[in-house]
């Protein structure tokens, strides 16, 4: 449990690191851009290794390929749907929306991981790419809603303590679900990850960054590969 307790503050403190810089500053376009590229990175290697692979190699491409695609599909109506009330300013509300639902489904697997001793690569990339995302977020909903700064910060606030609870839940009842669950709930995060990744973040990224943008990807990508 302690174990679970820290690897979960591990992704939440850097999120509302995130949020309070993006607060309180507005770095430079460049810099914001290479820290959610660099983030993107680390997502897909996590993604490719410790989500869908395991998934993939327990219980086939049936099930992970199903899972994998529902994950996809929920946050790509979900953003849609965003972006139909609120317009192209939508993209602060996005990024919140991607930390939720493929936040959740990376602890409760992180959480799961645990209890083997892995999730290390995991836990990298989660908290790589929660940071960025949260700055961002919290940046874009300042600057184009208008959002109070303690309403900004509550709601992002409410979402780490989500992501703690979940990964300590997910390693608490790891000896208690089967084995194609977890396959499920891994394949899941990674649908949803890979559509942050393609409709938020990689976009955005290029958006502020441009094309140095491929070499924080690929740095991130890197580095996450060489500690798993």
């Amino acid at each position: 449990m302690p174990t679970a307790l820290l690897n979960g503050l591990g992704t939440a403190v850097p999120l509302l690191i995130g949020v309070a810089v993006g607060l309180r500053w507005t770095l430079p376009k460049a810099v914001l851009a290479a820290m959610m590229a660099f983030g993107a990175g680390t997502m897909i290697a996590a993604m490719s290794e410790e989500l869908f692979a395991p998934a993939f190699r327990r219980d086939g491409p049936l099930i992970a390929g199903a899972a994998l695609f529902a994950g996809a599909g929920v946050y790509v109506v979900a953003d849609h749907l965003i972006e139909n009330m609120l317009g192209p300013a939508a993209i602060g509300w996005a990024l919140l929306l991607g930390t939720v639902l493929d936040g959740v489904p990376e602890n409760l697997a992180l959480g799961v991981s645990l209890s083997g001793g892995g999730g290390l690569v995991l836990l990298v990339a989660i908290a790589a790419g929660n940071a960025p995302e949260a700055l961002s977020g919290a940046v874009l909903m300042r600057e184009q809603h208008g959002f109070e700064t303690a309403r900004t910060f509550a709601l992002w606030a409410v979402t780490a303590s989500v992501l703690v609870a979940v990964t300590v839940l997910g390693n608490g009842f790891a000896g208690s679900v089967s084995t194609t669950a977890i396959s499920v709930v891994q394949a899941f995060a990674g649908g949803a990850t890979i559509a942050v990744l393609a409709d938020s973040l990689i976009p955005e990224a290029y958006l502020e960054g441009g094309w140095r943008v491929g070499m924080a990807t690929a740095a991130g990508f890197f580095v996450a590969f060489a500690i798993g």
